[in-house]
């Protein structure tokens, strides 16, 4: 397949690095402002070179490489809320060429899921967007497989970076605060970390959930959220003496949406530890099916990103 690739962070010059692993080739690179299209394949090394260096990817514009000759749009720019900009434009902008769209970007998959699926409707474009839910693990493809009407209730640790502050909360007797900035100076947690630690980022994956099990109609809105901030590290204490511990779950149930801590057991299969993610799918027929492993990272998303290009019929 043929790619275009929007948003040079961490997954979309992951998926720039590793697509010729998987057999495709990246026609263009985009980030915010500037772009690098060459219809038989950019030099990866010398376009990430340059980003790095100079802060551009290359001469030409976002629109060009929207524009060019590609089978599959990557859209990994950074998730908006409410309208989803630019990722959603992007998306339709692509759908209306009859292109097939591979989603990192959460944005259009949680708050305009509907709108996504009536322009999908409509154009001989896929859209898949395994990556936008728990990095590497393969949450979407498993309830595919499963069949969405047969997963009635889907619960889980969906953030790494929440998930790292309370496992050292509880390991350490560390406050949150003092957490946080470790996790800040490991990289781990942003500078702003706010998205993380609010909850917003387990629910809009809970959101992306829920549309796929009930066939839309959610957005960030209907989400009860809750995060971690307000955690005293005399509440881990606590828990442990206890044989439990804390972690920041979200679930999908009986078509509601909540995320916020709770206590678990601490050998429990929730209780994962660091930046491991896990989700847990209760189904009618296979019973339990818990999937763990790293929720974000470049490499581990891309992978999903590129699993999910594997996935689309040749145009």
């Amino acid at each position: 397949m043929r790619l275009a690739v929007l948003g040079a962070g961490a997954v979309g010059t992951s998926v720039v690095e590793l697509a010729g692993d998987y057999g495709h080739t990246v026609v263009a690179l985009a980030d915010s402002s500037s772009a690098a299209v060459d219809e038989a394949g950019i030099d990866a090394e010398a376009v990430l070179a340059r980003k790095e260096d100079e802060g551009v990817v290359g001469d030409a514009s976002v629109a060009d490489a929207l524009d060019c000759d590609y089978d599959v749009l990557v859209e990994a720019t950074p998730t908006t809320l409410g309208d989803a900009q630019p990722g959603f434009g992007h998306v339709e902008h692509a759908l209306a060429r009859d292109r097939h769209v591979v989603l990192a970007n959460k944005g259009p998959v949680a708050e305009r899921y509907d709108e996504l699926r009536a322009l999908e409707a409509d154009s001989e474009g896929t859209v898949l967007f395994e990556a936008t839910v728990a990095g590497a693990i393969p949450a979407l493809s498993t309830i595919d497989d499963v069949g969405a009407e047969h997963v009635t209730s889907v619960r889980g640790v969906l953030n790494g970076t929440a998930n790292f502050i309370l496992t050292r909360m509880a390991a350490e007797g560390l406050g949150y605060e003092h957490v946080l900035a470790e996790a800040q100076d490991l990289g781990v947690a942003e500078t702003d970390p706010s998205f993380d630690v609010e909850g917003t980022d387990a629910a809009l994956k809970c959101v992306i959930l829920a549309n796929l099990l009930y066939g839309g109609g959610y957005t960030l809105e209907d989400a009860e959220v809750e995060g971690i901030e307000e955690i005293p590290g005399d509440a881990l204490d606590l828990a442990t003496e206890d044989g439990r511990t804390v972690r920041l779950i979200g679930e999908v149930v009986d078509g509601e949406i909540r995320v916020g801590p709770r206590l678990i057991p601490a050998n429990g299969t929730l209780a994962v530890t660091g930046t491991q993610n896990i989700v847990q799918l209760e189904t009618t027929f296979a019973g339990t099916l818990n999937i763990s492993g790293r929720g974000a990272g470049g490499p581990e998303t891309a992978s999903a990103v590129l699993a999910d290009v594997g996935r689309l019929p040749e145009r």
